[in-house]
Parts: structure tokens; C-alpha cells; sequence
């Protein structure tokens, strides 16, 4: 198992709603390995989106410490916390997040110069990753509106990937998506993940789940149990049936 990338301490998220306090997460210790592919699941209001907004810095903990690598960044102003999500981080939502007025190679442009000031290596980064994501230059100057939902969400990934981020964190990425459009997004997830890409994504849904290779189950704010499926493999019927007993088990 390769060093932690992220990590957690005691960490704990409270909201109050009505005067009352709501505790999400509680006192959960994380640590999420370089490369790896960790799916966090569990039932409506587990904590799970809750979870993955602490992680990536896009919201403060109550209470806990969160660190990426040696750098504790859950006490970080918000300032800071911008820049640290800007050139570490990427993000893939259910909701694709496109700027609906520029075409994709430019949505993809726009995210790279917030980081790289060099247009030309921008542009031509964004032209690769297009390519390697099977987005050919057909494309690149049409607007959202005008691909599919699993096109505009490949963009959406490589939007996320402009910047090399060291850690990718995904919502429910396929949650708004057909059969076929959610599958290709999947097998993308897959692939940039196969070379070097640790990805932390959130997810109900039982076929994305098994393309991670380490699950971990929430209830009510609490780790209640972690699942190693090792390396995907297209088909894998024991794969299949491991992630099954380990979710029967937790009470899925």
C-alpha cells in the first residue's frame, strides 16, 4: 500500500438545523492511499457527500484534522483553501458544471490558465487529454447542449485533470447518466486511475461501486466497515459477488 495522500484525525461535522445539532460525521480517522480508487457508500444521509466535501477542502470540519500528506489543511482560510483545492484537487459532480456559453475545449482552457499562465501548454494539454478520452476535435468547438450527457461529463473529467491534480474527487458522477453514458464515464474513471490517478468518489450505485478497489461503508457518520476488491477487472464474477456479501453485510 502506497503512503497516504489524505488523511484524517478524529474528524467530526455538526450542523445545527433548528436549533438542534445534527452530528454527520463523527470522530472518523480516514486515510486514502496514493493511486488508489476509494468508493465511500451507505444509505441516504450516511454522511457520504458530507464526507468527500471534508476531504477535498470544501468544507471545514467541526472538529478533527484533515491532512494532505504532511500538510494540515482543515485549518486553512478559506483563501488558502481555494488555492490548495485549485492546484491539488479535481472535481466531477452529478451535475456536469459547464459553462454553457463556452465550447468544451474552452471550458477546459478556462479552468488551466487559473493555474498555468502558458496558453499554448494549456491548450495543448487540454487537446490531449480530449484524445486520450476519446473526445475527438468534432467536439471540442461544440457547446454543452450540443453532445451527450456522457460526452459532456468525459469533459467534465478532463476539465477536472487540466491541472494534474494529485487527487481526484467525484459525486454521484454517474448518477444523472443513462446505462451507456454512465459506463463510458465509468471506463474513463477507470482508465486515468489504471495510469497513476487517485480518485475518491461517492456513489449509491452498485456498477460504479465495483470499479473502486477499496470501499468504505458509512452509517449514520460512523465507518462501519472497509472492503478490498483489489484491481478492476471487466466481468470479474468474484469481484462481483465479494462486493455483494460485504454490502449485505453492512445492510445495504
Amino acid at each position: 500500500m502506497q503512503k497516504a495522500i489524505l488523511s484524517t484525525k478524529k474528524l467530526c461535522k455538526t450542523f445545527s438545523i433548528g436549533g438542534n445539532q445534527q452530528h454527520v460525521l463523527k470522530n472518523l480517522d480516514v486515510q486514502i492511499a496514493g493511486g488508489d480508487f476509494t468508493v465511500i457508500m451507505g444509505s441516504s444521509g450516511a454522511g457520504k457527500s458530507t464526507l468527500l466535501y471534508a476531504l477535498s477542502g470544501m468544507d471545514k470540519p467541526t472538529l478533527g484534522e484533515i491532512y494532505f500528506g504532511d500538510q494540515e489543511i482543515s485549518k486553512l482560510s478559506n483563501d488558502k483553501l481555494a488555492v490548495f483545492r485549485r492546484n491539488h484537487c479535481g472535481f466531477v459532480f452529478q451535475q456536469i458544471y459547464l459553462m454553457d456559453n463556452m465550447s468544451i475545449l474552452d471550458n477546459i482552457i478556462a479552468s488551466g490558465l487559473l493555474v498555468n499562465k502558458n496558453h499554448k501548454a494549456v491548450v495543448q494539454r487540454a487537446k490531449q487529454l480530449l484524445l486520450r478520452l476519446n473526445l475527438d476535435e468534432t467536439m471540442w468547438r461544440k457547446f454543452p447542449a450540443q453532445v451527450s450527457g456522457g460526452e459532456a461529463q468525459r469533459a467534465a473529467i478532463v476539465r477536472a485533470l487540466i491541472n494534474n491534480p494529485e487527487i481526484l474527487f467525484a459525486d454521484e458522477p454517474t448518477g444523472a447518466l443513462n446505462s451507456a453514458s454512465g459506463k463510458a464515464v465509468l471506463d474513463t474513471l477507470t482508465e486515468v486511475n489504471e495510469q497513476g490517478q487517485s480518485i475518491v468518489m461517492v456513489t449509491h450505485d452498485l456498477k460504479s461501486a465495483r470499479r473502486g478497489n477499496r470501499i468504505i461503508y458509512l452509517r449514520d457518520g460512523v465507518i462501519c466497515g472497509e472492503c478490498q476488491l483489489g484491481k478492476y477487472v471487466s466481468g470479474d464474477k468474484e469481484r462481483h459477488e465479494k462486493l455483494n456479501a460485504f454490502l449485505n453485510e453492512m445492510g445495504w
